[in-house]
């Protein structure tokens, strides 16, 4: 017969060759294993995708011609080798000279990884099932920190890493599913895992934030922001950063005195936590509590110079002589005294507050002006779906950059959106057009997100946070407080300075709208 065969069917053909011959069992022509049909021309599923990705070659192992992978191996060798190696292990091709193939059933094979959860399981579950130690309040430190080699951590990483990071796969996959991962996303973070179990310290029982972040000194190709939250989730991660607002009171208050430093301390406490106990205080944003830094620095340094060791020996003389010149660097310096002064006092740090008797300082009030129009305009039609929307939002409406970042798809019902403050505003028609093209636009990019705002970015798609400050003001190179002055400097015109109804329709004060106010009449604002 043409293959060789001695039995004869019909037309020269045996029974395995022929087409209408009986359906009889076999082995895969390139893998050799038991349990294929002729119909499917003698290959199991695996090899028939093997023959269309891989070129027929000389296998480097057994050295029979059949289609042959990267590592010049055919897939029994390959199979054969992860047999051997364990799972978790990079498959040594070396040992299949040294013990031999071993032959498989066809359309069986073992499988890889862990499948995604049907359902969602509490991550605590999940980490029980694989058998993670729980995380302790005390752990043994590590003595110094030595940092791996990164080509050596990412071929250990390439080869694989047993133990918890190969179960954990069911959380990364369930946090994938739940907030819309792609897989590249997905498989960063699992690379991201394996890494951790590399370099994290032995005998230790949770993962540190700072140990995440030093992903990215051994390979770009990490996630830390989508590890972190997995960590987060699943009860392992220890959050040991320091916030920068931290940090930048550390760096412009180390070279004071101990005693003004365990002052400002205290201060530096209360501002970001506030006080329950009287006198009480709400807490303030780290934004405000940066710019009263800055402005008392200079001012505490150069009392330091002249000798000055505690804030008790301050005096009024001394304040008003050493408040900078400039009208801005002045009112935030007295700000920030006063600040100062008023917390300590009131925690019976100094004996008298030295400020109380000076007169506040204010800013250098300036004249809002308006905008080109044909600048708006250009930003109106921006073909950036979400920078055409953020400006029609702001010039329409007059919205903050805040307002419009926090804003959420459940925010804006039948045309109307309705603020944090309580405010309902109905959304004009150049807006609802803009918003169907960002909302037509949204849904086709990012189908599965959860994320609830209104405006999200690739960054933000796959988790619950807003967008960040420059976004989408970047794309259309217009600040959003100057847009802002723009609608209110129309509206005041348009209502021959109705100051109520500013306040009104803007959420301002009165201060701040008296100051819009002011301008009608000025011969620079037509």
């Amino acid at each position: 017969m043409k293959c060789g065969s001695v039995e004869y069917f019909s037309q020269g053909l045996c029974e395995r060759c022929h087409p209408g011959g009986p359906e009889y069992l076999g082995s895969c022509k390139d893998c050799l294993a038991w349990g294929v049909y002729r119909k499917h021309n003698w290959r199991c599923w695996q090899c028939r995708w093997w023959q269309g990705h891989y070129p027929v070659a000389d296998c480097a192992y057994c050295g029979r011609r059949v289609p042959v992978g990267v590592q010049a191996a055919c897939r029994l060798c390959l199979e054969s080798a992860r047999l051997l190696s364990g799972p978790g292990v990079a498959p040594d091709l070396e040992l299949v000279a040294r013990y031999g193939q071993q032959l498989l059933f066809a359309n069986m094979p073992a499988p890889r990884k862990p499948s995604p959860p049907k359902q969602s399981v509490r991550a605590a579950r999940i980490v029980r099932a694989a058998q993670i130690p729980p995380v302790t309040q005390w752990e043994q430190p590590a003595l110094f920190h030595a940092d791996p080699d990164p080509e050596l951590l990412r071929q250990a990483t390439t080869a694989g890493a047993g133990d918890w990071t190969y179960l954990t796969d069911g959380i990364v996959f369930e946090h994938a599913k739940r907030f819309g991962w792609s897989n590249r996303q997905t498989n960063q973070v699992r690379r991201s895992l394996k890494m951790i179990q590399l370099i994290r310290p032995p005998g230790s029982t949770s993962i540190r934030a700072s140990e995440v972040l030093r992903l990215r000194r051994y390979d770009t190709n990490t996630n830390q922001v989508s590890t972190l939250d997995v960590l987060a989730a699943a009860g392992l991660l220890a959050d040991d950063r320091i916030p920068p607002i931290v940090g930048y009171y550390e760096s412009k208050t180390s070279g004071l005195p101990p005693t003004i430093r365990n002052q400002l301390d205290i201060w530096f406490d209360v501002m970001r936590h506030g006080s329950k106990t009287p006198p009480r205080r709400k807490p303030r944003d780290d934004a405000t509590i940066r710019i009263l830094i800055q402005g008392i620095a200079p001012i505490l340094y150069s009392w330091t110079e002249t000798g000055i060791t505690s804030l008790a020996q301050v005096t009024s003389r001394m304040v008003s002589e050493t408040l900078p010149n400039e009208p801005p660097q002045r009112h935030w310096a007295d700000r920030g005294l006063r600040s100062v002064f008023t917390i300590i006092k009131a925690r019976r740090l100094v004996f008298t507050n030295p400020v109380r008797d000076l007169p506040n300082v204010g800013t250098r009030s300036t004249i809002p002006l308006p905008l080109n129009p044909a600048t708006i305009l250009d930003a109106l039609n921006h073909p950036d779906p979400a920078t055409a929307l953020g400006v029609a939002l702001v010039t329409f409406h007059g919205l903050t950059n805040n307002q419009t970042r926090t804003i959420q798809l459940t925010d804006i019902i039948d045309g109307h959106l309705t603020l944090s403050d309580g405010r309902s505003i109905p959304l004009a028609d150049p807006v609802r057009s803009r918003l169907t093209t960002w909302l037509d636009y949204r849904t086709q990019k990012w189908p599965n997100t959860l994320n609830p705002h209104l405006f999200i970015t690739i960054q933000t798609a796959p988790r619950l946070n807003p967008p960040g400050h420059q976004f989408p003001w970047k794309k259309a190179g217009l600040n959003p407080q100057s847009l802002r002055t723009d609608r209110i400097l129309q509206e005041i015109h348009a209502t021959g300075g109705d100051v109520r109804r500013i306040c009104d329709l803007f959420g301002i004060g009165i201060e701040a709208a008296s100051r819009y106010a002011a301008t009608i009449g000025h011969p620079n604002i037509p």
